[in-house]
């Protein structure tokens, strides 16, 4: 939320002695709701097309040899018989998918204009106060993703939902001001919780406003 500053209020005080203070009145009445788009992409890591992750690595690579080698790794996978996909969990589709999706973000800053744009893997938010914008910024991103990365948007995961109602986002429910561990978070923590990965788990609801969840695991 944004308050506008007003003019100041000159009163006095006794501390010990009498002091003139002045203070800002502040006004909420530029306050705006904010309201989120919400994405997944279908299929992330078996879609990265090779050709296209490879013509953007040489955009930034010059060496060839380097480039043999990126070629190399690339296509030492598939998911598909079209030369498509990178293996889930290994360091280097990291590093890919992130090049990759770096023409996606690009776009976002500099054709579509977005401030608030978070990306995690396959998973983005897109914040801003105006809902059309958002109901307008959806069809540009999804032609964007076919026609430049051949990527899909899911359609059971896109949704627009103002930040007050919580928005559910890498096993975090955040809010304006204080976020929650997802329920199915706190469920699979709670199944999967043993000696050796309590400490764990400690410093991932100390990123949050768990203080009764962090009592109810220290007496587990």
């Amino acid at each position: 939320m944004l308050y506008k500053q007003g003019g100041y209020q000159a009163f006095k005080i006794n501390d010990p002695k009498p002091r003139n203070i002045h203070k800002a009145s502040v006004s909420n009445n530029n306050v705006k709701t904010c309201w989120v788009l919400k994405c997944d992409i279908r299929k992330f890591f078996d879609n990265i097309d090779h050709q296209i992750l490879i013509k953007i690595l040489e955009n930034y690579i010059p060496d060839k040899n380097i480039i043999r080698l990126l070629k190399e790794i690339i296509n030492s996978f598939s998911a598909k018989q079209d030369s498509a996909g990178l293996p889930l969990g290994n360091l280097t589709s990291q590093l890919f998918v992130n090049i990759y999706m770096n023409e996606f973000g690009q776009f976002m800053k500099h054709k579509l204009k977005m401030k608030y744009y978070v990306r995690y893997a396959d998973d983005f938010v897109v914040l801003s106060d105006s809902r059309p914008e958002l109901l307008s910024t959806a069809q540009p991103i999804r032609e964007f993703l076919r026609e430049n990365l051949k990527l899909e948007l899911h359609p059971k995961k896109l949704s627009i939902s103002t930040i007050a109602s919580g928005i559910d986002f890498l096993g975090w429910v955040s809010f304006s001001d204080h976020r929650i561990l997802r329920t199915k978070t706190k469920q699979r923590m709670f199944k999967k919780l043993n000696s050796k990965n309590k400490k764990s788990y400690f410093g991932l609801i100390s990123r949050g406003n768990t203080r009764k969840l962090a009592e109810k695991l220290a007496n587990l």
